[in-house]
């Protein structure tokens, strides 16, 4: 408080609680497009309310994962464009879901701003209903923090977590995957949300591009091409674990192909993976011949156009992929799980 006996208010501090509140209400409106059965009540109270309907479950099991989007942000913030960063924020999160073969339920987001500027807000927060109604889960809480001093001025950092379902007799965990399992590929919509920091460097530090930059061996100006949502596999995992027998899924992020499938394969194999076998999206030859990336480090760090590997039997592997190109997803046989010797130097060959 002032000599003068003027006093402060939190609005005077930077943070203004009216205009949070009226941020809330539009929320609300957005929110409801994301229904399904079990959300209890609406946005606005101090936890989001659920209801488990378990008839279609002996065994349930909650399957949750939580993340963010990362540096991807930063192309946001320089396009000012923030319509589709919540479907990446929702993919991430849901695709770590649905590859233990569990149904999504619901999603809850987190966003904190230097200072709420309710236009930004509302196109983030309406990408994350569009994501999670891509996801087929309900938008049924979250948080918005206003932080002036900890944010810059433009500039916001989301987090999300989902929840979904599956019988504890339907978790995929790679337990069943065997020596001559196949490795399906399944295509990526291009970079998602990993690897934006090497991306920047080559494309801003290296190129010294700007994002409006038309890119000829993209087809497009560059951000638009780094702001491509990454894709959520819903629909894709639902169907496959319905219809056919599927032993493993990995979902590829950070660490890329090499990482992520040993993540679920048995310590006792190895896996051979032909890097010829799928069409890879023009931005990663042309990031990788920007920066002068080596193989080894490419693979390490991005999808390379594969978002998604399920591992399953070789008897199923052609229908696997039939099934898919019947839902317009493209997906190659990329490799197939072998036995692990103690000669070998690494768990993955790639010929």
């Amino acid at each position: 408080m002032s000599n003068s006996g003027d006093t402060l208010t939190y609005a005077d501090a930077g943070v203004d609680i009216d205009r949070a509140n009226k941020f809330v209400q539009a929320v609300k409106k957005i929110a409801g497009n994301t229904p399904r059965s079990g959300v209890m009540g609406e946005i606005g109270g101090f936890g989001g309310l659920f209801s488990l309907n378990l008839t279609d479950y002996k065994r349930p099991v909650l399957v949750s994962s939580t993340d963010g989007v990362g540096t991807k942000l930063k192309i946001a913030y320089r396009m000012d464009r923030h319509d589709t960063v919540g479907i990446d924020l929702v993919a991430m999160c849901v695709n770590d879901v649905l590859v233990q073969g569990a149904k999504p339920l619901f999603f809850l987001d987190y966003l904190a701003m230097g200072h709420l500027d309710p236009d930004t807000a509302q196109q983030i927060v309406a990408g994350v209903a569009e994501g999670c109604r891509q996801a087929q889960c309900a938008l049924i809480a979250g948080e918005t923090a206003e932080m002036p001093g900890v944010y810059k001025d433009k500039e916001y950092d989301l987090a999300g977590f989902s929840v979904g379902i599956v019988d504890n007799d339907r978790i995929i965990d790679g337990s069943d995957i065997r020596v001559g399992h196949k490795l399906v590929g399944i295509a990526s919509s291009g970079l998602h949300s990993n690897g934006y920091s090497l991306v920047r460097k080559v494309c801003f530090d290296i190129l010294k591009l700007d994002v409006d930059a038309y890119v000829p061996e993209l087809g497009k100006a560059l951000g638009e091409e780094l702001l491509v949502p990454t894709k959520i596999y819903s629909d894709t995992v639902m169907r496959l674990v319905k219809d056919l027998p599927i032993h493993g899924l990995a979902h590829i992020t950070g660490g890329g192909i090499m990482e992520n499938i040993l993540r679920i394969v048995p310590s006792s194999c190895g896996l051979v993976i032909r890097k010829k076998s799928w069409e890879t999206p023009p931005i990663f030859p042309f990031i990788q011949s920007a920066g002068k990336i080596e193989d080894h480090e490419m693979m390490r760090t991005f999808n390379n156009g594969i978002g998604l590997v399920a591992v399953v039997p070789d008897s199923v592997a052609s229908d696997v992929v039939a099934l898919l190109s019947g839902m317009n997803e493209k997906s190659w046989i990329i490799g197939e799980v072998v036995a692990q010797r103690k000669s070998d130097t690494g768990r993955i060959k790639w010929v």
